[in-house]
């Protein structure tokens, strides 16, 4: 049921974690976005929280909020023009059976939604998805939803790049975008950063846009999947990534007060902020201070480098987000990273399954397969990517549709496997110089249940012999990474061989049984 008051308008109930909304009719003359402000605090549950609203375009404007009690919630707003009701009240309700609230560090280096429910994520990048046509945006919803993938890292901002040089659908901004018709895929570099020939008003946005983007951030909390927002990156033709201080000031205050109240968002900075030589280090900082400040539900947030690592020991980051900085070794390097930053690593561009000229996206299927399990057995948790075009150059990194590759359907066992870890997650531990060791993150965990994995990585051992002084029976598992298997090898205690078919991309899981 929707509450109507004098120019003001809001649902009677909302559910706990749900986006509640107001709007307001207020003035569409001059310049709403910059003029005009708007804001409001919500109590309930024996909290305050104050949030800042937004223009969305004809004269109304909107606040919104996410609620994590149940029970009645009364607001007030403040406007720089008249508000005739300017309070009310409203009921929050349980959550939905498949709402979990918002995704949380948990045990240093894991993750859990609100309500406590584990939380593994097994995430992909797909850069413009969202800013492709219907059909092509449709195919990537139905790909997600077979897939497995519980996030996706995206941009809000266009993309200029090779296999990416066509205009979005449509821009954030009201203006009109240079003229390229002279682009091609050889001399796309010369259009990147650049400004000249566009015509933009940095002080208005368009809305339509952000309501899309919007609509696709809904279309994936249907579909169990977090998104991983992008705010900056550096591949741009139109201008986006070379705004003044104030221009990007005002993108991030609006941006916060339109996005905040989705409970399945995270925030990422920037893809490759070195390569943007127009930010320092302090403008990352004063950025961050925005969305610590105005972001009231604290969203998960990280900042995502090409070559030099951001300091993730900085308070404001919540997880590490990595680029491989080596050839070869990324997935390696997880148990390294946590003991440095003691946060989780989660290393989203570890190269991609593809076939396309380019070092970062023609590594196989079952190379991206290894480096997720070698980091997720390593206490970390790798992204995906896919680099295989269709016609038209189409491919899932950047556009989404079909996915082609060998994988993701190995990657959704390894989310299943992960999600039997008892507790929250893996955590490495020492065994044999030739494998890779883990056990429950938590150590009474560890010791109740025996639980501890095994993986082999490239080596394809023909057996396994393993000792234990305690002398407990064990279950033992064959798990074929590749084949996707799971195989019971029987119960065995003490000092005992388990023979193995001399293929690579093996593990061996036991516990107590």
């Amino acid at each position: 049921m929707e509450r109507a008051l004098s120019g003001c308008s809001y649902p009677a109930v909302c559910e706990r974690w749900g986006l509640f909304e107001i709007t307001l009719h207020g003035p569409a003359e001059g310049n709403p976005f910059t003029e005009q402000s708007v804001s409001a605090v919500f109590t309930g549950a024996g909290q305050s929280v104050s949030v800042c609203g937004f223009y969305d375009g004809g004269g109304l404007y909107r606040i919104r909020f996410m609620p994590s009690a149940e029970g009645t919630h009364t607001f007030r707003i403040t406007a720089s023009f008249p508000v005739p009701e300017p309070e009310g009240s409203f009921y929050v309700a349980p959550a939905s059976r498949s709402n979990h609230g918002p995704v949380r560090v948990k045990n240093t280096f894991h993750f859990a939604y609100e309500d406590g429910t584990a939380y593994y994520p097994v995430g992909t990048t797909c850069y413009v998805w969202a800013l492709q046509s219907d059909d092509l945006i449709r195919q990537t919803l139905e790909s997600l939803k077979v897939s497995g993938f519980n996030k996706i890292r995206f941009c809000i901002f266009p993309k200029h790049y090779l296999y990416n040089l066509h205009d979005p659908r449509s821009f954030p901004y009201e203006g009109t975008p240079m003229d390229c018709t002279l682009l091609t895929e050889d001399n796309f570099n010369d259009f990147n950063g650049a400004a000249s020939g566009n015509n933009w008003d940095f002080t208005r946005f368009n809305p339509d846009y952000f309501r899309h983007i919007e609509n696709c951030i809904l279309r994936l909390q249907e579909l169990g999947v977090e998104a991983d927002l992008i705010i900056m990156h550096p591949y741009d033709r139109w201008g986006f990534s070379r705004m003044t201080q104030k221009q990007n000031d005002l993108y991030w205050h609006y941006l916060t007060a339109r996005l905040s109240a989705f409970r399945n968002i995270w925030w990422s900075l920037a893809n490759e902020y070195d390569l943007m030589p127009s930010m320092k280090t302090e403008d990352w900082e004063r950025l961050a201070g925005i969305l610590c400040n105005e972001d009231p539900y604290g969203h998960l947030r990280s900042i995502h480098n090409c070559v030099p690592f951001y300091d993730y020991t900085r308070p404001w980051i919540t997880h590490c987000c990595i680029q491989r900085q080596d050839l070869y070794r990324t997935a390696e390097y997880t148990d390294e990273w946590r003991g440095q930053f003691g946060k989780p690593v989660v290393p989203d561009e570890i190269a991609y399954e593809g076939d396309i000229p380019c070092g970062w996206g023609n590594i196989t299927g079952e190379e991206m397969v290894r480096r997720f399990w070698e980091c997720a057995v390593r206490g970390g948790y790798p992204g995906h990517g896919e680099t295989l075009p269709e016609s038209g150059n189409i491919l899932w990194w950047s556009h989404g549709g079909p996915l082609r590759g060998e994988s993701w359907k190995r990657v959704r066992f390894l989310r299943r496997i992960l999600s039997e870890t008892p507790g929250t997650g893996l955590a490495p531990v020492r065994s044999e110089w030739d494998d890779v060791s883990a056990v429950p993150e938590e150590k009474d965990l560890a010791e109740k249940t025996g639980y501890r994995i095994y993986y082999y990585s490239f080596m394809r051992p023909s057996s396994r012999e393993f000792r234990f002084e305690d002398n407990r029976a064990r279950r033992v598992e064959i798990i074929d990474t590749w084949n996707m298997t799971v195989e019971d090898a029987g119960v065995h205690a003490g000092h005992f061989r388990i023979p193995l078919p001399s293929r690579p991309y093996m593990a061996i899981r036991m516990c107590f049984g």
